[in-house]
């Protein structure tokens, strides 16, 4: 085990200060390092924020040495919205980039995951493995069969990320019965460079680090691109069945173990 393992701890946020300090880590990694904004972001008190706060659990990396009333006490953070809770708030917040229907009409058990960071000291390390295992305890706990959400590429040039985006398209597709459509007006299709034009190696290195990770546990994506111009994103639907994921999860993780 690592070394900065030994001061972190995954929780589920408890009390309002594990909420700020969640959203301050958000501020500096979305607003500050990606460029982005929003409607609800309080650029005064450095919080990125928005109406689906009051309704997720947000699943916390704390780095226990940072005391809470400073709020930087969270180093890594996860949204986490079941489906029967999306049901009574009225949506999820894919909702407004892809047509989610094939997903209901599944009648699987679902849960949105969003808002995936980590503090700059923390990436590559033990950091984001302790936020999958604690991710994974949760669905194994609440039987969730499908996990889902959007990753994203930085900038809104969909030209330039035409390599991975067509790797993904070519590739990882899901199954037409569960696949999400980008909606208008973001839609931009994903299929830009022909199959036997792509350059593996070039669309490889162009594919965030997240969105790899998910593949490597079997995930798929929805159809189309949309460009979120709030958060200055191009970004995916993702989706993985827990079922498919669960044989691949062990030797993701003990890989992802060995290599730090």
């Amino acid at each position: 085990m690592t070394p900065d393992s030994t001061y972190l701890e995954t929780r589920l946020a408890t009390d309002q200060a594990d909420l700020l300090s969640a959203q301050r880590l958000r501020y500096r990694v979305f607003v500050e390092e990606l460029g982005g904004d929003g409607a609800l972001v309080d650029h005064q008190n450095r919080l990125e924020r928005d109406e689906f706060d009051e309704v997720v659990d947000h699943l916390v990396l704390v780095d226990t040495r940072r005391p809470t009333a400073d709020l930087d006490h969270v180093v890594g953070a996860y949204r986490l919205l079941p489906g029967e809770r999306a049901s009574g708030f009225g949506r999820f917040y894919c909702d407004a980039e892809y047509d989610l229907d094939p997903l209901r009409r599944s009648d699987r058990s679902l849960l949105e995951l969003g808002r995936s960071c980590v503090d700059p000291a923390f990436r590559g390390g033990a950091g984001m493995f302790l936020l999958w295992n604690a991710l994974a305890d949760y669905v194994l706990e609440r039987e969730i069969q499908l996990l889902f959400g959007v990753a994203s590429f930085h900038g809104t040039d969909v030209n330039a990320l035409a390599q991975p985006l067509s790797w993904l398209h070519h590739h990882h597709l899901a199954a037409p019965a569960l696949r999400p459509v980008a909606r208008a007006p973001g839609h931009h299709r994903m299929d830009l460079i022909a199959p036997d034009a792509l350059d593996r190696r070039a669309a490889m290195t162009g594919m965030p680090p997240l969105i790899k990770a998910y593949l490597r546990l079997g995930g798929t994506i929805g159809e189309g691109a949309f460009v979120d111009h709030d958060f200055n994103t191009t970004d995916v639907f993702l989706l993985v069945d827990t079922a498919a994921m669960s044989a691949k999860h062990k030797k993701f993780y003990e890989a992802r173990w060995q290599a730090q």
